[in-house]
């Protein structure tokens, strides 16, 4: 069974930084892109981040500057380092992967971690 596992959210004050962490497990063949998306009370899901299995990465513009995305492809895991939060990056943070596994073998399907909260608050 593949899963995606998260860690690292919490609470913290305004102008604080957190570093979120997705360790993906199972009998994964390859890892495509990965990403990070957020979820606020009454909101839809939104793009925060994404690393593509080159490095390239692209950011939400609310995030630019403050956020970065990094991945480790010998341990099958990513990141996010979150700097200078705001309260309206208060959310539940997901992971997300497009995965190649023994199950599903040439084709790319897309997991999700089971969320981690977020709130930045003083």
């Amino acid at each position: 069974q593949v899963q995606l596992v998260e860690s690292g959210g919490g609470l913290v004050q305004p102008g604080g930084s957190l570093r979120l962490s997705c360790a993906a497990a199972g009998r994964i063949l390859s890892i495509y892109n990965m990403a990070w998306y957020r979820q606020a009370p009454g909101k839809q899901r939104e793009l925060v981040a994404t690393i593509t299995s080159g490095g390239t990465t692209n950011y939400a513009d609310s995030v630019k500057g403050r956020f970065t995305i990094s991945r480790d492809n010998a341990q099958n895991t990513w990141s996010l380092q979150m700097h200078s939060l705001k309260p309206e990056d208060t959310a539940v943070y997901y992971c997300n992967a497009d995965l190649e596994t023994t199950m599903t073998i040439g084709v790319r399907v897309p997991y999700w971690g089971q969320g981690t909260q977020v709130t930045v608050s003083s």
